[in-house]
């Protein structure tokens, strides 16, 4: 293929998937949550924080490029959903409410957050959708709009079930710094879906 033919293509199917009927891209927001609920099984644990590093973050990352504000965002709410009424598929095979209202119950809030941001972004500004600038978008997306209501979600699990506030420095170390690097493969592996697959105008 060459790439005339690449750039024409690329451009042809996300005009698709922007055009699709309401119930196609209702069902597209089904898979993607499916996605992230396969990735959440990828995990690595740590044993100083009840956090695990998982790769779902990557699906939630992707949801906004490919589905816009509306249907990535609508993917992740059915993710959540979906995962606290009866499909076990949080991180480690894992549902229910408890997990939702547990230590990592403020990151669901944030992933609904961020797939929203970054679909706005990328339905408005085409121009954004190239390497750098959306590292830099989904780099917000990651460390704001996940992790502040992740890490406050925390603080208050940490608080309601030790009977004490934990302290800055620990929080950071139980929910932020050990994910930092993980966290940047996969800010540059959803800017480069967008560069590969996203059309720049």
């Amino acid at each position: 293929m060459n790439l005339d033919n690449y750039y024409s293509t690329r451009k042809n199917v996300f005009e698709r998937i922007q055009e699709a009927s309401t119930a196609t891209k209702v069902l597209m927001s089904l898979l993607m949550a499916c996605f992230t609920g396969i990735m959440a099984q990828i995990i690595i644990p740590l044993p100083w924080t009840p956090v695990p590093i998982t790769a779902q973050t990557f699906a939630v990352l992707c949801s906004g490029l490919f589905l816009g504000k509306k249907y990535g965002c609508l993917s992740q709410i059915f993710y959540v959903v979906l995962g606290v009424a009866f499909i076990p598929w949080f991180g480690g095979m894992t549902g229910g409410l408890d997990i939702l209202l547990g230590s990592t119950g403020g990151f669901f809030i944030g992933f609904v957050i961020a797939s929203y941001f970054i679909g706005l972004i990328t339905e408005k500004y085409a121009k954004a959708r190239n390497f750098t600038r959306m590292a830099l978008i989904i780099g917000i997306a990651n460390f704001a709009l996940i992790y502040i209501p992740g890490l406050a979600g925390l603080a208050l699990w940490f608080s309601l079930t030790q009977g004490t506030a934990i302290g800055i420095v620990d929080l950071l170390m139980m929910g932020l710094v050990p994910f930092i690097l993980g966290d940047i493969v996969k800010i540059l592996g959803a800017a480069s879906v967008s560069k590969v697959f996203l059309p720049k105008n």
